[in-house]
């Protein structure tokens, strides 16, 4: 006669429901922890920099800068974000911020005034965005190579545009939002901006269906088409929101510069997706948070401002981030082998 192995039971005696506590409260407890870690590593380098350079550092125009020169990676990094926790990666933001930024500084664009480069600047962003998705969900290439190609035909393209030139902005309007008179209570417009995109974004996927199959296809994208999610359209939407979030940084780039260069958003891809890491999203896909992406901005940018003050090589700078990124990873394995 078979004997089956009784159910597990909690320290009273009782089988555990299958619909409770579990699973999603070690998950929030661990994001919990992985978030305060980065606010601990935040405030250490706020400490450190107050050390090493009270004066300069602890400066409200210097750390106004710092929150400044966060938002425009923090904008693209929200929306890296998204694309990561489903599985995806984009290694064109840069480019695209680029092409944006040209594209809406021409002296045809520039005719239009404020409304005309900031529109150019989102519509090119959500083009390129959709030129990405049509060839990851429904042309079927892998996210590396159809973003490689958009990197390289972007930066090809800005460089046509531009002549290899800087082309300045003359549009009052825009340049005065750079202007500290146009600061709300000390606080920059630019940074506003980044403050609504990310609110918005931790909204959007924490609170919407969307969120939910965004995760959903990044942890799981065949059980996400059985439970009937479009995959297609999800990963459609998710390089448009990419793009979306590329325009508008390409707007505050716009304004921060006074101009647009062929040269913008060097390297964006690499500060993007390295700032989600450290905020505990997965490469893998299925988990992530707008939080932690946000505090990884901050991390490499405060990282950049005390290496500037201090007056260190910029080699040593890109040596300490490849350090924290490989630290991040290694967390990341760990946190994932004890799951």
């Amino acid at each position: 006669m078979t004997q089956h192995a009784s159910p597990p039971r909690d320290s009273t005696g009782k089988v555990p429901s299958a619909d409770g506590p579990p699973a999603w409260r070690g998950l929030m407890a661990r994001a919990d922890v992985r978030t305060l870690s980065l606010f601990g590593v935040l405030a250490a380098l706020i400490v450190i920099g107050g050390i090493t350079k009270p004066d300069e550092f602890l400066d409200t125009r210097n750390l106004q800068l710092v929150l400044t020169q966060a938002s425009v990676i923090g904008v693209v990094t929200v929306g890296m974000t998204f694309v990561i926790i489903s599985g995806g990666i984009d290694l064109s933001v840069g480019a695209i911020v680029a092409l944006a930024s040209v594209w809406a500084t021409t002296v045809a664009t520039q005719e239009y005034g404020f409304a005309g480069i900031l529109f150019t600047a989102v519509i090119v962003g959500v083009g390129c965005g959709l030129v990405n998705g049509v060839l990851i969900a429904y042309g079927a290439m892998v996210p590396f190579i159809a973003t490689l190609a958009m990197l390289a035909s972007a930066r090809g393209l800005a460089l046509q545009i531009t002549d290899g030139k800087t082309q300045i902005v003359t549009i009052p309007s825009v340049l005065d939002l750079g202007e500290r008179d146009a600061y709300v209570l000390g606080i920059p417009p630019l940074v506003m901006v980044f403050a609504v995109v990310t609110i918005i974004g931790w909204l959007v996927l924490n609170r919407t269906t969307f969120g939910r199959r965004t995760v959903a296809v990044g942890g799981n994208a065949e059980a996400a088409r059985l439970a009937g999610i479009d995959v297609r359209r999800q990963r459609l939407y998710l390089y448009l929101l990419s793009g979306l979030c590329c325009g508008i940084a390409a707007f505050l780039l716009i304004v921060l510069a006074g101009s647009g260069q062929n040269t913008n958003g060097n390297l964006y891809e690499l500060d993007a997706i390295a700032a989600a890491i450290i905020g505990g999203t997965l490469l893998t896909g299925g988990r992530g948070t707008i939080v932690g992406s946000v505090l990884g901005v901050l991390i490499f940018t405060t990282i950049t401002n005390i290496f500037a003050l201090n007056n260190l090589q910029s080699d040593v700078q890109q040596i300490a981030k490849g350090a924290i990124i490989v630290a991040a990873v290694l967390v990341q394995r760990r946190t994932a082998s004890t799951t």
